[in-house]
């Protein structure tokens, strides 16, 4: 068994996490992230993307409220390659409660948050795709973020400074004594080697699997999961976020994300947060409720469904999901005998930042480290790691660079194969499992129209080429990857899109033989990487 020493081991490598290593390498505390997946497989790679501004939860939570609209500002100046700031309106369309519009710009003054009242006529001459029967119209500072950049920019600058990451790698147990941890042991889910690590202090990020880690250390933690599905539009429906105007409930968001638009979000409790897929009953309540305030979302092509589960920390019993507090919680788990171990989880991906600090002062403070955090002030670097999640880089990118030589193959979101060599150099050792699940990890491929139907088998082929994959190992993951990207292609899929996956399945079926078959029983490898899977956005 290999043993790994570190003073500060953090579990979790989705947003916060990252950001949390980020905030300790600035201070100069060498750290350690590990990820029994890949980067955001949880709430952080399966949310929407919307940049709050707050006013979402001027009515319902004050303090989240207040922590989005600071937390926003703050991205917009520091990460502004993450940020797409669109602006956004909350509409009020005829049959809703207009006591709750009446109070809404009242409640957004109190908080400080920027909310100005449009003309129902002037707003759809802004965004034509609004409803004839919008009654109310307020526009508010929101916007759209990439959170797979965000995430990736944010450990490339920790990684600059000392920071080190592993990914694939699962914490299983944890040793205490003497009311500390006094080891956390894991196993590598590519290779199956054991590791065990020793740490000064242990940060649990796991988000919505921050429960089970806890536990490990006999800890406890009350988590309730609330799973929300989202469409992602084969277009751009509209320039703004555009948001109904009524106390938060589903499918009253769309989001832009560069060249499409992301449609949702639903709330429904469930036990596990492993494995929850979208479904064709979710998909149509989704559209079925949207379209009054959009009715072009009833005859819009939609390219894929998601799902991903939000962490929600209950401090008591809770009938509705949408009235526990979006709010973070930073737990010290010295208060039930563990000394070196801390929790940080809840929040919302607008306050990542906020969450990362908070976490990083209670760990300085254990370790006596009296840097203050650099994070509210010190500008996030564009990386190259995080620079091909970017909508709509590819054309650019491979007109300003053409050579005649360099490919393109991924043609939706053109994808040349000079990309696809410079992701597969920089990703090195974060290969994980599967390549082309990196690939498509780390840049725009297999998020178009075609959803990996014929990028996928290209993108194989070269990775045959390179020597990357070798026997049946490429058709293996290629069958993989196909197979859970279909999961979201399969519960939007009626009329011509239907007529085309059938083309895509012959195809796929008939010349490469990749007739999907169940996972083997008690495979713990697929398991884990399915948890991830259909919770993977634009």
């Amino acid at each position: 068994m290999t043993t790994i020493t570190t003073p500060v081991l953090i579990i979790g490598a989705g947003a916060t996490g990252a950001g949390l290593l980020r905030d300790l390498a600035l201070r100069g505390v060498n750290a350690l992230l590990i990820e029994q997946r890949d980067v955001n497989s949880g709430a952080s790679g399966g949310n929407h993307g919307l940049l709050h501004s707050g006013a979402r939860y001027v009515a319902s939570d004050r303090e989240a409220a207040v922590e989005c609209h600071e937390e926003g500002g703050i991205l917009r100046r520091l990460a502004p390659q993450c940020v797409e700031d669109t602006g956004g309106l909350f509409v009020a369309v005829r049959g809703d409660d207009e006591r709750y519009v009446a109070d809404f710009p009242a409640l957004c003054a109190k908080i400080g948050i920027p909310c100005r009242g449009l003309d129902s006529s002037t707003a759809r001459v802004m965004e034509p795709a609004l409803s004839e029967n919008v009654i109310a119209v307020f526009a508010v500072q929101d916007g759209a973020v990439d959170p797979f950049m965000l995430s990736l920019d944010n450990i490339a600058q920790a990684l600059s400074l000392g920071a080190s990451m592993r990914r694939n790698l699962a914490a299983t147990a944890m040793e205490t004594s003497g009311g500390r941890i006094t080891g956390v042991r894991c196993r590598d889910i590519t290779t199956g080697e054991e590791v065990r690590i020793e740490a000064e202090l242990v940060i649990n990020a796991a988000g919505a699997w921050a429960g089970r880690i806890a536990a490990l250390a006999s800890a406890h933690i009350g988590i309730l999961f609330s799973m929300g599905t989202l469409l992602i539009t084969q277009d751009r429906i509209a320039t703004r976020v555009i948001n109904r105007l009524r106390k938060p409930s589903d499918a009253d968001i769309l989001v832009p994300g560069g060249t499409v638009s992301i449609l949702g979000t639903t709330s429904i409790r469930v036990s596990s947060p492993d494995g929850c897929r979208p479904s064709v009953a979710e998909a149509d309540r989704i559209i079925d409720d949207a379209r009054a305030m959009l009715p072009i979302l009833e005859r819009t092509r939609y390219i894929r469904a998601y799902a991903g589960v939000r962490p929600l920390v209950s401090l008591g019993p809770a009938g509705d999901d949408r009235a526990v507090s979006r709010g973070f919680a930073l737990i010290d788990h010295a208060q039930e005998g563990v000394d070196n171990f801390i929790t940080i989880t809840g929040g919302k991906l607008t306050t990542y930042r906020l969450m990362a600090e908070k976490a990083a002062d209670l760990a300085c403070a254990k370790l006596g480290v009296s840097v203050p955090c650099r994070t509210r002030t010190e500008v996030l670097p564009a990386s190259t790691l995080g620079k091909w999640t970017e909508p709509g880089r590819g054309p650019k990118s491979w007109v300003d660079s053409r050579t005649e030589d360099d490919l393109v193959l991924c043609e939706c979101e053109m994808v040349s194969r000079n990309v696809i060599d410079s992701i597969i150099d920089e990703a090195k050792a974060m290969r994980g499992r599967s390549m082309l699940k990196a690939v498509g990890m780390r840049s725009r491929v297999g998020k178009g129209p075609c959803q990996g139907g014929f990028c996928g088998p290209r993108i194989t082929a070269h990775l045959y080429d390179r020597g990357m994959v070798e026997g049946m190992q490429g058709l293996a993951e290629l069958k993989t990857y196909t197979e859970r990207r279909w999961r979201g292609f399969s519960p939007i899929l009626w009329g011509v899109p239907l007529m085309q996956a059938d083309l895509q399945e012959a195809l796929h079926c008939g010349a490469m033989d990749l007739e999907f078959e169940p996972a083997p029983s008690g495979n713990d490898d697929v398991q884990s990487e399915d948890a991830a899977e259909s919770k993977d956005p634009i």
